[in-house]
C-alpha cells in the first residue's frame, strides 16, 4: 500500500481561516442517491465552493444502485442546493455517476474507468477521498472492492487516498473491531477518517479555545472548583420516518456511545503536548479511559432509560414512541437515557459526570454545563442571597451557539441584595463571518488531510468499552424502562438519578 502524505499544515496551526483551501482531488460519494448527500453533503460542498475553499481542479463521483446517467445526477445535485447560482452550476456540470451494485466488480471497473476520465479533464491528479455514506453493512464489501480495483492506493506520482466513514462504527465492541479489521485489509489507518458531525460544530471546537487561550478558565478547570458537570442533547423531534432504525439502535448507540462521550473527552482531556490531531486524539483517548466503567450489576444504580409517550410539542398533541411507524407495539427500545459517570484521574476524581439525551423532550438543545462550588461562607443575610446560584459556565453547542457565565452581581437598590446573572457570548452576534456547518469543516479537513476532528480506531474501542456493559444490562431489561410525557425533559426517574447527589438537571 503507498504511503499517505499529508499536503497542508494542521488548520488549528494556520492563523486565518482564508489561508485553508482543499487541494485538487476528487470526491467519491457512495450512497450518492440518498438522504445524507442531498441533505448534509452536497450543500457542504456548495458552501465551500462559494467561499472558494475548494481549486479549480475538483470533482465529485456519485456511486449508487440507483439507476442514473450523468445528467440526471447533475440535476439532483442542483435541486439539493436551489438558488445557488451560476457558480454552481458550473461545477456540477463536471460531476459524474456510476450506477450499480457495490458488491459487484463492474460497479468498479465502471468507476475506475470515470475516476481516470476526471483525472484527465480536471486534473484532479489522482487524489481521491471515498465517503462512505451507505448503510454500515456495506462499508466492509466497498473498502475490499476498492482495494481489489487499486482504488485504496496513490498513484506512481504520489498524492493520496482517503476514505471517510459515517457512523454507527459498530453496533458493539465486537462488532467495531470486525469493521475495523475489514477496513484496514484495504486502507492504513492513516487514511480512515470517521466522522462525527458533532465534533465539526463551530462550539465544540470553541472549548479548545476556551481552556487553552484564556489563563482565567484552565486553572478551574478541575475537582477543586467544579462541583459537577452536565452534558445535555435534546431533541424536539420524534423517531419521524427512522423507526425501523431506531428499534435496532436507541439512545445510547444513536447518541451517547459516540456523539455525547466525543463531547465529554474534549471537555475532560489534559491539555495536549502539541495542538495537533496526534496530540489532540491522544488526550481524548485518555480522557475516555479514565471513565469507570460499570459492572453490567451497577447498570441500574448509574442509568435511567426511558421511552416517550403521547403529549404535546409546540402546543400539537403528538404520538407515543410505540405508534410510530415501524415500531413494534411493545417496543423496548430506549429513546431516553440519562446517566452519572465518573472519572478515575487526577483532575475529575469524585466529580460527578451527568449526562442525557432523548427524543420528544421540551427543547431542542445540546449544551456542555460546568458548576462550580458553592462559596465556602456567604457574609449576607439568606434573605438577601436568595436568587443566587453557583457560578456556571455553559457552552451552547446548538441551536443558538455559544457561551454563558453566570455569576453573583448586586441588585440595583437601596438593600444590598445579590442574584445570579448571565454573561453571555454569542457566534452570530460577536463574528460578522458566517459559521460553517459541520460537515463543511470537515469535508475540507477531509480533503486537506487534517484528522484532528475525526476519530481514531482506540477512540471508538475505548467508547465502546464504556458503553457495552450498559446494553448488557439493557439486553436483560435493566433498568426498568421509564415512560416519559413528549414535551417533558424526561421520566422522573432522572429527577431522582441526579436528586441523590443533592443536585438537580439544568432547565436549558
Amino acid at each position: 500500500m503507498a504511503a499517505v502524505t499529508t499536503d497542508l499544515p494542521n488548520p488549528l496551526l494556520m492563523g486565518l481561516e482564508g489561508e485553508r483551501r482543499a487541494p485538487p482531488c476528487v470526491l467519491v460519494v457512495f450512497g450518492a442517491s440518498g438522504d445524507l448527500a442531498s441533505r448534509k453533503l452536497l450543500p457542504a460542498i456548495e458552501q465551500l465552493s462559494r467561499h472558494r475553499r475548494l481549486p479549480a481542479n475538483f470533482a465529485v463521483v456519485g456511486v449508487a444502485r440507483t439507476d442514473m446517467t450523468d445528467e440526471q445526477f447533475r440535476r439532483m445535485c442542483l435541486d439539493a442546493v436551489p438558488g445557488a447560482g451560476p457558480a454552481w452550476d458550473g461545477l456540477v456540470a463536471g460531476f459524474r455517476y456510476v450506477a450499480g451494485e457495490y458488491a459487484r466488480g463492474e460497479t468498479f471497473d465502471t468507476l475506475s474507468r470515470v475516476l481516470a476520465e476526471v483525472d484527465r479533464d480536471r486534473g484532479t491528479a489522482g487524489n481521491r477521498v471515498h465517503y462512505l455514506a451507505t448503510i454500515p453493512a456495506v462499508f466492509g464489501a466497498v473498502a475490499d472492492a476498492l482495494a481489489h480495483h487499486g482504488l485504496n492506493q496513490a498513484g506512481e506520482d504520489g498524492g493520496f487516498v482517503r476514505v471517510v466513514v459515517e457512523k454507527p462504527f459498530g453496533r458493539d465492541l465486537e462488532s467495531a473491531r470486525a469493521l475495523d479489521a475489514e477496513l484496514h485489509t484495504a486502507f492504513d489507518e492513516s487514511q480512515i477518517y470517521r466522522i462525527d458531525h458533532y465534533l465539526g460544530k463551530e462550539t465544540v471546537q470553541n472549548v479548545l479555545a476556551l481552556r487553552f487561550a484564556n489563563a482565567i478558565f484552565e486553572p478551574i478547570w478541575n475537582r477543586r472548583y467544579v462541583e459537577q458537570v452536565q452534558i445535555t442533547v435534546a431533541e424536539c423531534l420524534g423517531v419521524e420516518h427512522r423507526g425501523g432504525f431506531y428499534e435496532t439502535a436507541g439512545a445510547l448507540r444513536d447518541i451517547v456511545q459516540n456523539h455525547v462521550l466525543q463531547v465529554l473527552a474534549l471537555t475532560l482531556l489534559e491539555p495536549p503536548a502539541t495542538v495537533d490531531a496526534q496530540g489532540i486524539r491522544d488526550e481524548k483517548v485518555k480522557a475516555l479511559r479514565a471513565v469507570k466503567i460499570l459492572d453490567p450489576s451497577e447498570v441500574p444504580a448509574y442509568v435511567v432509560r426511558g421511552q416517550y409517550d403521547t403529549g404535546w410539542i409546540e402546543g400539537a398533541e403528538v404520538p407515543g414512541y410505540r405508534a410510530e411507524a415501524d415500531v413494534a407495539p411493545d417496543s423496548e427500545t430506549e429513546t431516553y437515557l440519562a446517566m452519572r459517570l465518573d472519572v478515575d484521574n487526577w483532575r475529575w476524581a469524585g466529580v460527578p459526570i451527568y449526562a442525557r439525551t432523548g427524543k420528544r423532550l421540551a427543547k431542542r438543545v445540546t449544551e456542555v454545563a460546568m458548576q462550580f462550588h458553592s462559596v465556602p461562607h456567604l457574609p449576607f443575610a439568606s434573605k438577601l442571597s436568595e436568587g443566587l446560584m453557583p457560578n456556571a459556565l455553559v457552552v451552547r453547542v446548538q441551536p443558538d451557539e455559544g457561551i454563558t457565565l453566570r455569576f453573583g452581581a448586586k441588585v440595583p437598590g437601596q438593600e444590598f441584595r445579590v442574584r445570579s446573572v448571565s454573561m453571555d457570548f454569542s457566534y452570530g452576534a460577536a463574528f460578522l463571518e458566517e459559521t460553517p456547518e459541520a460537515y463543511e469543516r470537515l469535508l475540507l479537513d477531509a480533503m486537506a488531510g487534517d484528522p484532528t476532528l475525526f476519530i481514531r480506531t482506540d477512540e471508538v474501542e475505548q467508547a465502546w468499552r464504556i458503553a457495552d456493559p450498559i446494553l448488557e444490562a439493557f439486553g436483560g431489561r435493566q433498568p426498568p424502562l421509564a415512560r416519559y410525557p413528549a414535551g417533558s425533559w424526561g421520566p422522573r426517574e432522572a429527577d431522582a438519578l441526579i436528586a441523590r447527589d443533592g443536585h438537580a438537571w439544568r432547565t436549558p
